[in-house]
């Protein structure tokens, strides 16, 4: 949200700020749950996660401040994955993974099926998140991330379980309670919106109120949150 503030002159209210602290407080305790049952975190895999975590603030901003300077979600989704596919290349060419990969997908056609398969469907996931971005925003799009890892989190410990902590408990709490809460706000914001568009035009049904809402721009929007 802050990233948002400053690329894209966007306003949030105290209440979206503090369901976003909540989720972001609640995956904090499901890492501390993990450092706590099993504290095998190597420091350098942390700054890679502060770096990935930074770079998710980021990128889904940069993208809307561009689709809203004329570009197509085509051309988005082209140009992020040029430079993401000669960045990974690059690195993993290095560490000597991508020779590694290729001679043993060579060797078992299944793993090449399988590569070929997930690279099908992270195209099809690629294409709904630039989507997102330019229908909805970045930040939009990054609590949709969010809540994805969440449900990810969740599902593995359905999946496969773990040693039991509090911390897990309060996490999902967190996490699920902040996301259950920004939703029911914003759609307490737009009811509250098209009904005052009602009575200010005293002939707009629900259905055109709900069209002329998609019609608002994002920064009118805040402004009549603020």
């Amino acid at each position: 949200m802050v990233v948002a503030s400053v690329l894209n002159k966007k306003f949030f209210s105290s209440v979206e700020y503090s369901c976003a602290l909540a989720v972001c407080v609640g995956l904090i305790l499901f890492a501390a749950a993990d450092w706590k049952l099993t504290p095998t975190f190597h420091p350098f895999g942390l700054v890679l996660v502060f770096l990935s975590i930074c770079a998710d603030a980021v990128l889904p901003n940069g993208q809307e401040r561009v689709f809203k300077l004329g570009a197509s979600r085509l051309e988005v989704t082209f140009y992020t994955n040029f430079f993401t596919l000669i960045c990974m290349t690059l690195t993993t060419y290095l560490s000597g993974d991508l020779v590694g990969i290729l001679v043993h997908a060579a060797r078992d056609h299944q793993l090449a099926l399988y590569m070929s398969v997930y690279t099908f469907i992270a195209y099809i996931a690629i294409s709904c998140h630039m989507t997102v971005v330019k229908k909805f925003g970045g930040v939009a799009a990054v609590v949709l991330a969010t809540a994805r890892k969440g449900m990810t989190l969740i599902l593995s410990f359905i999946l496969f379980p773990k040693a039991f902590s509090w911390y897990y408990i309060f996490g999902a709490i967190l996490v699920l309670g902040g996301l259950l809460i920004a939703s029911l706000f914003k759609i307490h914001i737009k009811k509250d919106h098209v009904r005052k568009l009602q009575d200010h035009e005293g002939r707009i049904d629900p259905e055109e109120g709900d069209m002329l809402m998609e019609n608002i721009s994002d920064d009118n929007r805040q402004k009549e949150i603020s």
